[in-house]
C-alpha cells in the first residue's frame, strides 16, 4: 500500500495544493486521485499566476474573451472557475460518498479585500453563485476583518476555506465565526449543513526564524505550532458548545495542512507531511511533495490529541527570543502582501497577454 493510501486510511484527506489547464487536460490530476488518494485541492493567487504566466494553455480562451471587452478581473475569474468547476466534477463522487466532508476545491476572493469586511462579503456571495459548484469552497483570510465576514458568509450558506491562519489563537477565532454562523442559521430555522475548513500555515514558521534560533530548534517550529492548533481543534470538537451544534446536525469544520512543502534543502522533503499525520485532518501538498510522500514517506506516528510536545518546544524558542503572537500576526501580514503581489501581477500578465493575442489575431 502507498502511504498515501496509508494516510487516507488513517483518517486525513490529501489534496492537491495546485490547479492548471495542462494538469486537467494531460489527466494527470485524476491519476493523483487515482493512484494517490487524492480527494481535493486547493489553489490560491500565487498557484493562479504561475498557470497562467506559462505556456499557451490558456491563450485561447483569454484572446477570445479580451475581444469580447472582458476586464483582466473578470476575465481571470472565468478562467479560474472554468478549471475549477472541471476539478469539482472530478471530485464530486468523493464529496457525494464522504456526505460533504471532503471532495472540495477552493476558490480565493481577491486578496486587495482582506481588510474590507463588506467587499469580501459581497465577493464570496459572487464567486459562490458564479462558480455553481456544490463542492467549490470560497477562501477568505482569517484577518481580523476576514472573521467577520466568515461569519456572515456561513450564515448566508456559503462554504469557506478560512485561508492564512498562522496560529492556535487565529483558528480559535476561525472556529468560532464558524460556530456563530452555524448557530445564527439554526436560529433562524435554517440548514445547519454549510461545510468549512481552516487553513493552518505550517512551513513558514520555519523560513521566518531559520536564521535566529540554534541548529537544534531549525524545522521545528511550524510542527509545534501545528501541535499546539491540533490540541485546540481537539478540545473545540469535545467541547459541549461544538457538541450542541454537531447533535443539530452541523458538520465539523475540519483544520487544513497549507504550505506544508519542505522549504530547507536539508531537511526532509516530506517533514511537513509525516509530522502532521492525524484523523479528521486536511493536508493540502504542492505536486512535489506529494510525489515525493508517495515515493518514499512515511507515518511515523500519529498527533496526540493534547499536543504533546508542542508547549516544551515553544518555550525553548521563547528562551531564544522569539515571539510567536508576533510572528504570527507578522506572517499573516506578510502572506497577505505576497497574494496581493501575486493578483497585481496576475491581472497584469492577463491584461498583458489578452492584448497581444488580440492585436496578433487582427493583424
Amino acid at each position: 500500500m502507498k502511504p498515501t493510501r496509508r494516510l487516507h486510511e488513517l483518517g486525513q484527506s490529501l489534496w492537491l495544493d495546485n490547479i492548471t489547464r495542462d494538469l486537467l487536460d494531460s489527466g494527470a490530476l485524476r491519476r493523483y486521485i487515482d493512484e494517490y488518494s487524492v480527494t481535493g485541492l486547493t489553489s490560491n493567487p500565487t498557484i493562479f499566476d504561475a498557470a497562467m504566466s506559462s505556456g499557451h494553455a490558456y491563450d485561447a480562451d483569454i484572446r477570445h474573451k479580451a475581444r469580447a471587452g472582458i476586464t483582466s478581473e473578470a476575465l481571470f475569474m472565468e478562467l479560474a472557475l472554468a478549471d475549477l468547476r472541471r476539478a469539482a466534477d472530478l471530485f464530486y463522487p468523493v464529496f457525494e460518498a464522504s456526505r460533504h466532508q471532503d471532495g472540495w476545491v477552493s476558490m480565493e476572493v481577491s486578496p486587495l479585500l482582506a481588510a474590507d469586511t463588506q467587499g469580501s462579503i459581497r465577493a464570496a456571495a459572487q464567486i459562490h453563485q458564479q462558480a455553481a459548484r456544490s463542492n467549490l469552497f470560497v477562501k477568505i483570510p482569517g484577518t481580523p476583518e476576514g472573521v467577520v465576514a466568515i461569519e456572515e458568509s456561513i450564515f448566508a450558506g456559503i462554504p469557506i476555506n478560512v485561508t492564512l491562519l498562522f496560529s492556535r489563537d487565529q483558528y480559535v477565532a476561525a472556529a468560532e465565526a464558524y460556530m456563530r454562523g452555524i448557530e445564527r442559521r439554526l436560529e433562524k430555522g435554517l440548514t445547519s449543513q454549510v461545510c468549512s475548513v481552516a487553513s493552518l500555515f505550517v512551513s513558514r514558521w520555519d523560513v521566518a526564524v531559520k536564521d535566529k534560533v540554534p541548529d537544534a530548534l531549525r524545522n521545528t517550529l511550524g510542527v509545534a505550532v501545528g501541535k499546539r492548533t491540533y490540541r485546540a481543534y481537539a478540545d473545540m470538537l469535545a467541547s459541549p458548545r461544538w457538541r450542541a451544534l454537531a447533535d443539530a446536525g452541523a458538520l465539523p469544520q475540519r483544520l487544513l495542512w497549507a504550505s506544508t512543502g519542505t522549504k530547507d534543502p536539508q531537511a526532509s522533503d516530506t517533514l511537513y507531511v509525516e509530522s502532521l499525520a492525524a484523523p479528521d485532518t486536511i493536508n493540502t501538498m504542492p505536486e512535489k511533495t506529494l510525489k515525493a510522500f508517495a515515493e518514499h514517506g512515511a507515518i511515523r506516528g500519529v498527533l496526540p490529541k493534547d499536543g504533546g510536545d508542542a508547549e516544551a518546544v515553544l518555550a525553548r524558542f521563547a528562551e531564544a527570543g522569539v515571539d510567536t503572537d508576533a510572528l504570527a500576526m507578522q506572517l499573516q501580514k506578510e502572506g497577505a502582501e505576497a497574494f496581493v503581489k501575486s493578483w497585481k501581477e496576475l491581472l497584469r500578465r492577463i491584461a498583458e497577454k489578452g492584448e497581444a493575442l488580440r492585436s496578433s489575431h487582427a493583424s
